[in-house]
């Protein structure tokens, strides 16, 4: 082969990575467009009802609701990080990897099992009833768990990890030199954090609230168990109890204009804020030895929101999965339900490795404007709730469905019915889209390790784009494709509102078991379901804290 043939064979290898990558971002974006045309296609008079009745109580809900998590997961996540950054103390090394632990545990489920535990006449409750020497709630009983304050609580002491990963990042890289400069012109020790590590650590505050606060958009099960009407929780009634698609599709826009918001919001928050120091000079923060009483009191403060956000949870579902099984044994249900839960969340992760394998390797072989684009539309879905994507691939499959059976019965004069709706299908395309960035993005970070002169070599030697891939990049990205594939998994496992509106009938996994028992009030019923859920939540806790383990080395 010639060098002119050879360098039209390099074109159009790119050049074929580049049109996947178009396909996967069409692919993407088609149920945020038929959700949007759906919604222009709703009656005036839908929309003005749904503003004068729904949307008020909704939208302020929502926002109430968004504020109150921001403000606790930000006080939280900001100041374990610091606390475990800037001390030394007994237990430190413990409270780095095990705060992380709320992250095992969807917010559904911390919402199932605190409304057992801190029923009036649960196991809380008629503790401080015995000590107080009351013999009944109706004599006494605490405030009910559901209420707008119990449901901000809970989402907050869950969700703060969001806060405590990036910016316990950006303690660690901040220079040593920076405190010291700013001891040496009078600022107290105590003052060091107010005046210079937390304005440094604004753009992580705001990277970290605003994941968190799309993960309380996300949430349908933990508000409506609490009894918060958010937006996310009318789109489900919406479409579920009133079979009104269009007003389903308009209520899911107005949440996407919020999400939308969040996002200019976070890219606000963290836009000019820069600072530069010498990497040669650049020594990391040395952690202050404290006294045995004060580092005691340090260690209590770190492991409250592990005992709210996991340890108390947790053991409860322990006890109430023990007592199941001793009660009645294995429920017949739960192999199906195992069997369910693992065997979808296996297939979308295949197939979302694969689409995020193309968009980044497509990155790497087609760097430019056009790309940029292709990889920024097809990372939209997890920005997304969701209920809103679960909308969206409703109105594209019931059009497509539609479509083939008008035109076998043109053709065949045969129905074909529903093909994809109601399917395994649907589901795929929900979880595949809500799940790329993670894919797309542990991909290219792994893909950003490995030395352009690789690809130079590999040239050199002979080889294809194709060839480069498949014998130098595949293989040193291996872990990066191994760690994006398991948290991928781990979503598709804990993902509530997509498997509600598009499971298959007579389907349920895990998530949908432990929605159903919730609502019917049933809890011990659900127990095993959950703890397995959390089981599998561990895994990537287990990943990042060993990343956080190697990020700290010297």
């Amino acid at each position: 082969m010639t060098s002119a043939a050879r360098s039209r064979h390099r074109r159009s290898t790119g050049s074929r990575w580049l049109v996947c990558t178009g396909a996967i971002a069409c692919f993407v974006m088609l149920p945020f467009l038929a959700l949007l045309l759906q919604a222009v296609q709703g009656s005036a008079g839908l929309w003005s009802h749904l503003v004068s009745t729904v949307l008020p109580v909704a939208l302020m809900d929502t926002i109430i609701l968004l504020s109150g998590v921001g403000l606790i997961a930000a006080i939280i996540g900001t100041t374990t990080a610091w606390l475990v950054t800037a001390y030394t103390f007994p237990g430190r090394r413990v409270l780095e990897w095990a705060l992380l632990l709320p992250l095992a545990v969807p917010t559904y489920i911390i919402a199932y099992a605190y409304l057992d535990i801190l029923h009036p006449i649960g196991p809380v409750q008629g503790a401080v009833r015995w000590l107080l020497g009351y013999s009944s709630p109706r004599e006494f009983r605490l405030p009910d768990l559901r209420s707008m304050t119990g449901c901000i609580v809970l989402l907050g002491f869950v969700l703060y990890p969001y806060v405590y990963i990036p910016v316990r990042a950006m303690f660690l890289t901040q220079s040593a030199n920076l405190i010291e400069a700013a001891r040496t012109l009078g600022v107290s020790r105590h003052a060091i954090f107010w005046r210079v590590a937390l304005p440094l650590a604004r753009p992580a505050v705001a990277v970290g609230v605003s994941l968190a606060l799309m993960e309380t958009l996300n949430d349908i099960g933990a508000s409506e168990f609490l009894g918060v009407r958010t937006l996310t929780v009318s789109i489900y009634t919406t479409w579920v109890t009133r079979s009104d698609l269009p007003g389903a599709a308009q209520i899911a826009l107005a949440l996407l204009a919020m999400v939308v918001a969040l996002v200019a919001w976070e890219r606000w928050g963290r836009g000019k804020q820069r600072y530069a120091s010498s990497a040669q000079r650049n020594r990391a923060l040395e952690p202050r030895r404290v006294s045995s009483a004060a580092g005691l009191l340090l260690f209590i403060a770190g492991l409250l929101p592990i005992l709210v956000g996991f340890a108390a949870p947790a053991a409860y579902l322990v006890v109430a999965a023990w007592k199941r099984v001793e009660f009645a044994g294995f429920s017949s249900r739960f192999l199906f339900e195992a069997a369910n839960t693992i065997g979808l969340a296996a297939a979308a992760t295949a197939m979302t490795v694969v689409f995020g394998l193309l968009v980044a390797y497509a990155g790497r072989l087609r760097p430019g404007l056009l790309t940029f684009w292709f990889h920024r539309l097809s990372t939209l879905g997890y920005a997304a709730p969701g209920t809103v994507v679960a909308i969206g691939i409703l109105i594209v499959l019931g059009t497509f469905d539609r479509f083939v059976d008008h035109t076998a019965i043109a053709w065949f004069g045969i129905s074909t019915g529903l093909l994809t709706m109601g399917s395994s299908a649907a589901l795929l395309y929900a979880y595949t889209v809500r799940f790329l960035a993670i894919s797309a993005g542990g991909i290219e970070a792994g893909l950003s390790r490995i030395p352009i002169s690789f690809d130079h070599a590999a040239r050199t030697l002979g080889q294809s784009k194709m060839g480069a891939f498949r014998y130098v990049h595949l293989p040193l990205s291996k872990a990066a494709i191994t760690a994006a594939g398991l948290l991928v998994f781990v979503d598709c496992v804990k993902e509530l509102p997509a498997t509600l509106l598009l499971r298959p009938l007579n389907v349920e996994t895990f998530a949908t078991h432990l929605y159903g028992e919730a609502a019917r009030g049933t809890y011990e019923e659900a127990s095993i379901a959950a703890l397995a859920i959390v089981a599998i939540g561990i895994l990537p806790v287990i990943l990042l804290s060993r990343m956080g383990r190697v990020s700290t080395r010297p």
